[in-house]
């Protein structure tokens, strides 16, 4: 089952510490690449949470973000740091004496004083664990939006594999066609020279002709991969890099037949083969 590598999540739950907010977003990259933003509290446990996001997910730039909104207590005062702020007044009395025309400092101005008011301690360890449970929950629903995303590629990608099929068979069955009609132009231009040719060198050019527009061997490889790529779309690890890979290989097997094609039909056809791969390749850039 196909993952994009793109998609977004957003959970809350309730801590003892505060409230807690998980974000996460995921974008294209070519590895595996994630990037935490974390209370201080937490920085320590950044390596462990990291090794929960890899767990998941195995391929894309991903930025987690866990925000605590710290709760004020349960009476709602307002602890102050009473030594602190009795230092800051002196000093402010020392500045006035040298500065007496400076202005009276606003309370408001000194409870933003870092230190002034104190924060409630946070156990650590609690707080790394509800921090855990929300990033798993979290990291579910961004795995569910990512397989969501990835079952609507998977279906562009195998209807675009008809397509390819489609005309990789219309090429093979006009392909007696097309080397009657180069017999009948090369017969044609004799009978313009009023020469009688040797038959049997006629048919030595022949086959050396047919040769030269045979795509049966790019036909038969464009089928084979298209086959590669519906097991691919069936496969439950990461499948991206396999799948641009094959692109590339579609792509090679389509400019070959582009350069055989005996006439402007298989030449139409070749072009379309390009644009189709083209679609795809554009797609997987988005596949885990």
């Amino acid at each position: 089952m196909l993952h994009s590598m793109t998609g977004f999540a957003r959970q809350n739950s309730e801590s003892g510490a505060g409230a807690l907010t998980c974000e996460l977003r995921a974008v294209n990259h070519r590895y595996l690449d994630v990037q935490f933003r974390l209370p201080d509290e937490l920085r320590v446990k950044e390596t462990e949470l990291k090794a929960l996001v890899s767990k998941v997910v195995k391929r894309g730039k991903v930025e987690c973000h866990i925000h605590l909104k710290r709760s004020g207590g349960e009476s709602g005062d307002l602890a102050i740091d009473g030594d602190l702020v009795a230092t800051i007044a002196r000093r402010l009395d020392e500045i006035a004496t040298v500065l007496p025309r400076s202005a009276k400092p606003n309370p408001m101005d000194l409870l933003r004083w870092p230190g002034v008011v104190l924060e409630p301690e946070i156990e650590a360890d609690t707080l790394f664990e509800d921090s855990r449970v929300l990033l798993e929950k979290t990291l579910t629903a961004l795995s569910e939006m990512r397989r969501s995303e990835g079952e609507r590629i998977a279906g562009m990608l195998a209807g675009r594999c008809d397509e390819i099929l489609r005309i990789a068979n219309s090429v093979r069955e006009r392909m007696p066609e097309v080397l009657a009609a180069v017999r009948a132009k090369q017969q044609e231009r004799l009978e313009k020279l009023d020469v009688e040719a040797n038959p049997e060198r006629l048919e030595v050019e022949l086959a050396l002709v047919a040769q030269k527009l045979d795509v049966d061997e790019e036909l038969d490889r464009l089928e084979s991969h298209i086959v590669e790529i519906r097991d691919a779309l069936e496969r439950a690890e990461p499948v991206g890099r396999r799948l641009d890979f094959l692109m590339q290989e579609l792509n090679r097997e389509a400019n070959t037949l582009g350069s055989k094609s005996g006439d402007a039909e298989t030449t139409r056809a070749a072009v379309e083969l390009k644009v189709l791969i083209e679609q795809m390749r554009e797609q997987i850039q988005n596949i885990e």
